[in-house]
């Protein structure tokens, strides 16, 4: 292995080391996970011409290219200076200088997405749409940050298990008259929701307090008893990570927020961000920071001139469940 090879800054501008000395792979960034066919044409070139004629779809929904070599770098980050001008400046408004020396920094994570509404028909919202507006919050950055959008509750983007998850969720609404009481709601609540749908006098009684918002019920009403309330609404989780230490599932931090209260708690993580790493871009992923910080202090900095709206709801405490792995060493006579 050359030892002049600055393998940090590489991993800043996307490449990262392989087990092959002197080999790098190329992390090209697809925030909210769609993005027009045409650019294939660009990511085969990549491959065909520098890499090893392959490529990954990244765990962060990335075009992975390996088998670059450290003397072709150069030559791809002024290849990939079209893809990263449509992508960030023209589609996600993104302030970028020199795109022709490539991504400036690893920072924050590509935002993963499902397909939300642009085609599932249990997607509350667009989550390309939203991702791409997160990505002028969050990039570039030294900071780092992993995010995944999910169109509904059924959380098929795993939003869960990231610093941020956000989630698409539906305040129902339901109009009796309209209502046959064919209980396919019913059915459909209790096999893939909360189970909070009953029958009385023939006509659908809810409890509201447990409410998921995933619009199960008026994907399966026959004649339209069941709606979504036209205003979008999100349920932001926090603190999930994968991790041999310390893995986790998040938690509910917000819930009936609406994209103005996203985009505000999601443009104050910079600062929170700096402040709790004084300042230094030390290589260290949000729940890890809030965990530093604590949920108090985390809490009030992320809501710092918010607007919370008049439905929103937020965690007073919370109570991490994790996998924690502590060395349990029984040393044994060595037999001689």
């Amino acid at each position: 292995m050359n030892h002049d090879i600055n393998i940090g800054k590489l991993q800043r501008n996307c490449f990262r080391q392989s087990k092959v000395p002197g080999e790098f792979m190329l992390q090209m960034r697809v925030p909210g996970a769609v993005i027009d066919a045409k650019h294939l044409s660009l990511v085969q070139h990549v491959a065909e011409t520098w890499g090893n004629g392959k490529f990954h779809i990244g765990t962060r929904q990335t075009f992975s290219l390996p088998g670059i070599k450290y003397e072709n770098i150069d030559a791809v980050n002024e290849y990939i200076k079209s893809y990263i001008e449509a992508i960030e400046v023209e589609l996600c408004d993104v302030e970028m200088d020199d795109t022709d020396k490539g991504y400036p920094t690893i920072g924050a994570r590509n935002t993963t997405a499902c397909i939300g509404n642009q085609h599932c028909i249990k997607g509350n919202f667009d989550t390309t749409s939203l991702a791409r507006k997160l990505e002028k919050l969050i990039f570039p950055s030294n900071y780092h940050i992993k995010m995944s959008v999910a169109g509904c509750p059924n959380d098929c983007s795993k939003a869960h298990f990231t610093d941020f998850g956000i989630i698409g969720i539906a305040k129902m609404e339901y109009d009796y008259g309209r209502c046959i009481g064919c209980g396919k709601c019913i059915d459909a609540c209790q096999g893939h929701a909360t189970r909070v749908l009953s029958k009385s006098q023939g006509k659908i009684i809810k409890d509201t307090c447990c409410c998921a918002g995933c619009g199960e019920c008026a994907t399966v009403c026959p004649t339209g008893a069941w709606t979504r309330n036209a205003t979008k609404f999100y349920r932001v989780i926090i603190g999930g990570r994968a991790g041999k230490q310390y893995p986790r599932m998040g938690k509910m931090f917000l819930n009936w927020v609406t994209e103005d209260v996203i985009m505000g708690i999601i443009g104050n993580w910079q600062d929170f961000s700096a402040e709790i790493l004084e300042h230094k871009p030390i290589y260290l992923h949000g729940g890890h920071l809030i965990d530093r910080a604590g949920y108090d202090r985390f809490k009030e900095m992320i809501l710092e001139g918010v607007e919370l709206n008049p439905e929103s709801e937020v965690a007073e405490r919370i109570y991490w469940a994790e996998t924690e792995y502590r060395a349990n060493i029984h040393v044994k006579p060595v037999n001689k």
